[in-house]
């Protein structure tokens, strides 16, 4: 896109959050119209979520989905055996 058609101001978060989500090449036009853009179900961002978590968060959620598979797997030993 060339030279910008108009202005906005926004807080220092939200362009945090914009550069954030920006791809190699894209400018912030470019993301807010593939953020706001009205898609069909079958064409989502494959990308979208990616990064959410840092890598702490993302190492706890790890954890309790392996815990929760190991408890789910002894219940069903459990009620094999009963």
């Amino acid at each position: 896109m060339g030279i910008a058609d108009k202005q906005i101001r926004v807080s220092e978060a939200v362009k945090r959050e914009i550069e954030r989500r920006r791809r190699e090449g894209e400018s912030y036009n470019d993301v807010l119209e593939r953020t706001f853009a009205t898609r069909p179900s079958t064409d989502r961002d494959l990308f979208a979520g990616f990064g959410i978590l840092s890598d702490e968060e993302a190492d706890r959620v790890r954890e309790n989905v392996d815990q929760s598979r190991k408890k789910s797997k002894e219940r069903m030993r459990r009620i094999d055996i009963e």
